[in-house]
């Protein structure tokens, strides 16, 4: 399949740069933000769950009505819904968006931000109770007869629903980097997603999470879905400033929302944000690009590893990611809508330009090149330097 780009939906102009703090729909932003995804090429955009968050099952029902071709992909936590219940909106969702519903499954990684909703399960059996509901739910869109189902955390009688999707079913993607997580994606997962670690480390998972599905009895794989938060710039020495200056921001504050959401000083209970915040203790400044330094800043909270470059540094990057084995590339940056025009201006027409190249001559790095450039340990303190004066 071809590589394909990732966005995150936003519903106000605020974000973690401009700390504006807004809360509310700004419908005319809205629109406008769900219009740019499509004319900039991306293929999908996430609409992501927090507890104190918008329904990401209504906003991305709005997105459909004001695009054609991105793809919603739903974050669903499997203590918010019964899974019946689940499946028949994500299949209205497909039909009303002609096909385009796509859920991502978040187990859960912090036990007090589960609590806020009332679940307390351990995080072994919240991966266990999640395949049941991986389960359930691909037999809810392909059952045409009613069906009793009796497992570990779900029961019920009688059940069928006469909402199908459009295609038959929906991509299911599954998240994290824990052992259970390789486990339930490998095995059940049409996508499985990584945050952006450095080469190495992100090969070991992937080869981790097929080997789950080869264990699985699997004759297919998950795709493989790497997040980044690129931060972009005409040249280096400018895309080193800029990334200084975004840092300055959110080491001062990452916004009430985000410190809700992290309780920030504490360690982190999850698996992915330890592993960033390791890559950061080993170094900055990884492979050709990556950026540890907000995920330092920011307790590693979420997807927060950049890429700094030129668009040309950050595409060749990107393109050491898709080598590996990753086909799906979140890139969604600190300033949201303005870098969402970016990537789409400047990184994705390289990237796509490169890998058709690739394909109809056999050759590489002849669009993006794919020399190493510039040491970015030393352009890491010019940035510095440029963001203190």
């Amino acid at each position: 399949m071809p590589v394909e780009f990732i966005s995150a939906v936003n519903v106000n102009p605020s974000n973690e740069v401009n700390r504006l703090g807004l809360t509310a729909v700004d419908l005319p932003f809205f629109r406008r933000y769900a219009r740019t995804l499509d004319e900039y090429g991306f293929d999908y955009t996430l609409v992501p769950y927090g507890s104190p968050g918008h329904d990401p099952f209504t906003v991305a029902a709005a997105l459909t009505q004001h695009t054609e071709r991105v793809r919603p992909i739903v974050a669903l936590r499997p203590n918010t819904m019964f899974p019946t219940v689940a499946a028949k909106q994500l299949a209205t969702l497909d039909q009303l968006s002609g096909g385009r519903a796509v859920v991502h499954f978040i187990a859960g990684g912090d036990d007090h931000e589960q609590a806020r909703e009332g679940d307390r399960l351990p995080k072994e059996q919240r991966y266990a109770r999640q395949a049941e509901y991986i389960d359930i739910l691909r037999r809810v869109w392909t059952s045409t007869t009613p069906f009793d189902h009796a497992g570990t955390y779900y029961s019920f009688e009688d059940f069928v629903s006469l909402v199908r999707p459009v295609n038959g079913t929906i991509p299911v993607s599954v998240g994290g980097s824990s052992a259970d997580a390789y486990r339930v994606g490998g095995a059940l997962g049409d996508i499985f997603g990584l945050w952006g670690e450095p080469l190495r480390e992100t090969r070991e998972q992937i080869d981790a999470v097929y080997e789950q599905a080869r264990l699985a009895g699997r004759t297919d794989r998950p795709r493989i879905w790497v997040t980044f938060r690129p931060i972009i710039a005409e040249t280096e020495e400018l895309a080193w400033e800029k990334a200084h200056r975004t840092l300055g921001v959110l080491t001062r504050t990452a916004g009430a929302a985000a410190q809700f959401l992290r309780r920030k000083g504490l360690p982190p209970a999850n698996v992915g944000s330890q592993r960033l915040l390791a890559a950061a203790e080993r170094g900055e400044v990884h492979d050709r690009a990556l950026w540890t330094a907000p995920a330092k800043a920011t307790n590693a909270g979420g997807a927060s590893t950049a890429l700094v470059g030129t668009p040309e540094t950050v595409a060749a990057a990107i393109l050491d990611y898709i080598d590996l084995g990753a086909d799906l590339i979140s890139i969604r940056g600190y300033d949201n809508y303005n870098d969402l025009v970016d990537y789409g201006r400047y990184v994705l027409p390289l990237i796509r330009q490169e890998l058709a190249h690739r394909e109809a001559t056999g050759r590489r790095g002849e669009v993006v090149s794919l020399d190493a450039g510039l040491d970015q340990r030393e352009l890491v303190a010019v940035g510095a330097t440029g963001a203190s004066a």
